[in-house]
């Protein structure tokens, strides 16, 4: 839980707490949604990351448990084995997670090299008879260097997608992100509530949806594909 005293900016009045009753699958096991932080910049100030602490301290407000995953010395997808460690790292927090917040930089009107290489090395094949990613919650959030842009959200968004995510419809997009962040704070004002409304939602969209995601993403094309798979073994003995 954050300390009240570090979220200068939110006003606990109007932040509602999550509503467990209404929200859970009845055979839920109440315990703090957990929440991975991906960023898309190394940089010594970086506002992609410092928006991305600012979700987690909400986040933690909220209830939640959250981790954050440092992308410095992560290698090329393709460039190194899957026991690399850094690979190894990021892949035991996706596995470890049920909900993810990517926050990254637009550059060249894009995201970053860096918020695509962490993605790339996430795979959609089961690890260890688990698909890292499917049925799981997602919000995407971008800083701006320049004029409010949408660009790499609406990329994340398709990565989601393809990803087998559930994500959120809300999002975050701060524009000339160097005249809005203080030392490493993001200041009072509508890209502030912003952050706050959108992980608010994660945190709702994630309760509803962790202990429903087998209901929810389910899919007819796998159950005929694993059949053929049992009956092509069996045939065989």
């Amino acid at each position: 839980m954050t300390e009240k005293s570090d979220l200068p900016h939110l006003d606990s009045s109007q932040l509602d707490p999550l509503d467990w009753d209404l929200l859970a699958d009845p055979k839920d096991p109440r315990h703090p949604p957990r929440i991975l932080l991906l960023y898309g910049s190394v940089r010594e100030h970086s506002y992609s990351r410092a928006a991305a602490e600012e979700g987690a301290r909400i986040l933690r407000t909220l209830g939640c448990e959250t981790k954050m995953f440092d992308p410095s010395g992560m290698p090329l997808p393709d460039d190194a084995p899957e026991t690399h460690p850094k690979v190894a790292e990021l892949r035991e927090l996706v596995l470890w997670c049920e909900g993810m917040v990517w926050s990254s930089p637009e550059r060249h009107g894009a995201m970053t090299g860096i918020m695509k290489t962490q993605i790339d090395w996430i795979p959609l094949a089961p690890i260890g008879g688990v698909r890292p990613t499917q049925g799981k919650t997602l919000a995407v959030m971008q800083v701006c260097g320049g004029s409010q842009s949408f660009n790499a959200v609406n990329q994340l968004r398709i990565l989601g997608r393809w990803m087998r995510l559930i994500t959120i419809p809300n999002q975050s997009s701060i524009p000339a992100a160097w005249n809005r962040f203080k030392d490493g704070r993001l200041e009072a004002g509508s890209h502030y509530d912003r952050i706050v409304d959108v992980m608010q939602e994660l945190a709702r969209f994630t309760i509803m949806t962790r202990h429903r995601a087998a209901h929810l993403t389910d899919r007819y094309s796998e159950r005929v594909e694993d059949a053929k798979k049992v009956h092509e073994r069996v045939s065989k003995l």
